[in-house]
């Protein structure tokens, strides 16, 4: 994305239709988001932790807010996302988690995808803010500059997303979170305690 291109033109139509939505060309579909909120949801109550309220950030075509809807149906859902196209296809609310932040607390945040987009303080400022608003765990995806060179499949990854090392969102989320492994991360300030092994 370059520097004068805006979140309107960045993640428009067309970037949904590559990375979403072409079954050809998606990164995700719905049954493989089915198995991670399966996966993560079982994992927290495994923990002892308990959904009421979920935020989601950068929620894309909304997969994990319609797997929430339909098998956990009293949970309270709140997706966003800086995609104006996406917001108005998807129904989500228009937020930039670099700038935006609500006094209300959520028990899981999910954020998948979106760090890599932002620019370093924007992105520190995205962790600062999810940090404000977590009631409990997070579940994180970004790829790192490690990922982008050995791990990712360049036909269905965005590789113009930023290289940065894993140890740079490390320092940032260890302030705030517990590592758990596997993407899930626990509220320093919460009341949960885990077995030494259980944390990464």
């Amino acid at each position: 994305m370059s520097r004068t291109e805006s979140n309107a033109e960045r993640f428009g139509e067309a970037y949904y239709a590559r990375y979403y939505e072409s079954k050809e060309t998606r990164v995700y579909g719905k049954e493989s988001i089915a198995h991670l909120a399966r996966g993560v949801t079982e994992m927290i109550a495994w923990y002892g932790g308990t959904i009421h309220s979920v935020l989601d950030v950068g929620a894309g075509t909304g997969l994990w807010r319609d797997w929430f809807a339909a098998n956990k149906k009293n949970v309270h859902y709140l997706s966003t996302e800086v995609s104006e196209h996406a917001c108005k296809k998807y129904d989500h609310k228009l937020c930039d988690i670099s700038v935006w932040r609500t006094r209300e607390r959520f028990d899981l945040i999910v954020c998948q995808g979106v760090l890599p987009y932002l620019g370093d303080d924007a992105a520190t400022r995205a962790i600062e803010n999810m940090a404000a608003m977590s009631n409990g765990f997070l579940y994180l995806e970004a790829v790192t500059k490690h990922d982008l060179e050995e791990v990712c499949d360049r036909d269905f990854t965005d590789i113009s997303q930023r290289a940065r090392t894993a140890r740079w969102y490390r320092t940032r989320l260890d302030r705030f979170f517990t590592p758990l492994g596997c993407g899930l991360y626990y509220a320093k300030n919460g009341p949960l305690t885990f077995y030494e092994l259980e944390k990464a």
